[in-house]
């Protein structure tokens, strides 16, 4: 039996835990799970800290059906510790990779909710999200498809919005977010009047799932629906797009087009970046984007 059905209640991703996650968007019972918490994997850093750790360091990995096909499948807990990127926690996501690469499964995919790498074990985090870039790689050379479905409360940034970026597909709802920097460490960085963590509308117009599908980042947007999520990924199974000379060239070819749109010395002084590149970028109405829900912004391409 397949579940979530469309019959089914509205399920918000934001408000779901990985776990949840995994609940809502494979077909039902058939998640089989590698290393779970009864095996109490932890961070053996954290407890050097005096830090509470977790059985299962934050992120769940295993094999699941969607539609009756197999994919291995990863999901961080937000809930713990931001869903950061330790030496465990990034070891779980590089052995998953790694069997993929030999196991051929139809996709992998990966329910990402991380504020990036874990500051409690900094150096270990940032080796453990190198090795997961260069493994997401490697497992697109072997034409298994990577999805990244961004959608929980702490959307994904840091070496995890990375790690985004080099997957074969990016699936966001508008609740979502990408980027490389949060809001809170460019605030921290920067000051408040570069950018102001607190005001929501700016980080949504900056790093929300409508910001990252008009400007390209992200290859189709959702509602905060966990069947929404589902049918999403169902429909990218077969997206395999080994990184290639070519696919290098658009990339660069897009980043070049949009920091023409938006050269720095032509930055509003209001806050209004993101609508004046969604203008640039030819979206109708484009002040009116950040109130419009998802089915209203995907007309406007259409």
């Amino acid at each position: 039996m397949n579940a979530p059905q469309d019959t089914l209640p509205s399920i918000s991703c934001a408000e779901c835990s990985a776990r949840e996650r995994i609940q809502h968007l494979f077909d039902e019972g058939s998640f089989h799970e590698w290393l779970p918490p009864v095996e109490k994997h932890m961070s053996p850093h954290l407890a050097q800290l005096g830090v509470p750790s977790a059985f299962d360091d934050g992120v769940i990995i295993g094999r699941a059906l969607l539609g009756g096909e197999r994919v291995f499948v990863a999901a961080q807990e937000g809930g713990f510790m931001g869903g950061g990127v330790g030496e465990v926690h990034g070891a779980k996501l590089v052995g998953l990779l790694k069997r993929a690469q030999l196991e051929r499964p139809r996709a992998v995919v990966f329910l990402a909710e991380s504020g990036g790498v874990r500051l409690h074990e900094a150096n270990a985090g940032l080796i453990a999200v190198s090795e997961v870039m260069r493994a997401v790689l490697d497992v697109r050379a072997a034409g298994v498809p990577v999805l990244f479905l961004i959608g929980g409360l702490n959307g994904c940034f840091g070496g995890m919005g990375i790690v985004a970026r080099c997957a074969d597909r990016v699936i966001m709802s508008d609740m979502g977010r990408l980027a490389m920097s949060g809001p809170e460490v460019i605030e921290a960085s920067h000051g408040v009047d570069e950018f102001d963590s607190r005001d929501r509308a700016l980080v949504w117009r900056t790093t929300g799932g409508k910001h990252r599908w008009l400007s390209g980042d992200c290859d189709e947007l959702v509602e905060d629906d966990m069947a929404a999520f589902r049918a999403a990924a169902l429909r990218h199974l077969n997206a395999s797009d080994p990184v290639s000379l070519d696919s290098l060239e658009r990339e660069h070819a897009l980043l070049a087009a949009r920091l023409t749109l938006m050269p720095e010395d032509a930055w509003p002084s209001d806050g209004g970046e993101a609508v004046t590149l969604w203008s640039r970028l030819g979206v109708p109405h484009s002040e009116r984007v950040p109130d419009m829900d998802v089915a209203q912004l995907l007309a406007l391409r259409h």
